[in-house]
């Protein structure tokens, strides 16, 4: 394998918590980006679905970053919420 070096500009918060998950299963970045690179070109595009929120995820995602939204202390209280 040859290979090459590149420049990317990254969101700072994102790569400080993606290399943390690498770090946690093994991978260095480099690793992990040459992994992503591989699957896009095996599957012929991304290797993972990427959808846009519809309005009610959107406004569940603003509830929720005010604070709002039912919390539950356990699984079983949260099945119960749910009728489960």
């Amino acid at each position: 394998m040859s290979t090459e070096a590149t420049s990317l500009r990254l969101d700072i918060e994102a790569k400080k918590n993606a290399y943390a998950v690498f770090k946690k299963v093994g991978l260095k970045p480099a690793q992990a980006i040459n992994l992503f690179l591989r699957q896009v070109a095996l599957q012929g595009g991304l290797p993972f679905e990427v959808k846009i929120p519809n309005s009610a995820t959107i406004d569940a995602i603003k509830e929720l970053e005010k604070g709002g939204g039912r919390k539950s202390k356990n699984s079983k209280e949260f099945y119960n919420d749910l009728g489960i």
